[in-house]
């Protein structure tokens, strides 16, 4: 009885091990993706009048990931923290009560065991939440790199417009001179 409770333990151990450092691994991640599209070369060129308020809508995003990061890393420290001290009260627990008394616990084992599996599915939504934002975040860079361009090539034809334009009106004064000759 002993032996099947603490295969359960160390199997839970390691499924929280395994989710905290699949968490710890997307950070740095996410990091090294930033920095990979500015060493693409993307133009960093910003229109004026959308550039305050992306930038805002980012760093509010980044601060929110930030909070979110450190409460999570919280909330697996303590959870840590209680289920070792219930693994050393289940042991003393067991070790000092025949299988029989032992079923109210046993009980109480199966309703932890599911609340871990929620505490995993939740993690599993925080990670895809944060996949979301990171695409999010990426798609807006893309858009404005392209709005970008297009505002540049705008320019462009506005001023060979331009130019032509003043051309046509120098050209314009010559030849009303040749016409009244």
């Amino acid at each position: 009885l002993v032996d099947v409770n603490w295969n359960f333990w160390s199997c839970t151990s390691e499924q929280l091990h395994a989710l905290y450092l699949g968490y710890g691994s997307l950070a740095p991640s996410r990091q090294g993706l930033g920095s990979a599209s500015e060493r693409a070369g993307a133009p960093r060129l910003r229109p004026h009048v959308l550039l305050p308020q992306e930038n805002t809508q980012i760093r509010d995003l980044q601060r929110e990931n930030r909070e979110l990061w450190i409460s999570l890393e919280e909330h697996q420290d303590a959870l840590e923290l209680i289920m070792s001290k219930y693994r050393k009260q289940m042991l003393q627990l067991l070790q000092g009560r025949k299988a029989e008394e032992a079923e109210p616990v046993f009980k109480v084992h199966q309703e932890i065991e599911s609340q871990i599996d929620r505490i995993f599915e939740m993690g599993e939504v925080m990670r895809k939440a944060v996949q979301v934002d990171d695409d999010q975040f990426f798609k807006v860079q893309e858009k404005l790199a392209q709005l970008e361009l297009e505002n540049k090539e705008l320019r462009e034809l506005l001023s060979i417009s331009k130019e032509s334009v003043e051309v046509g009106k120098e050209d314009l004064p010559d030849s009303e001179a040749q016409v009244t000759k």
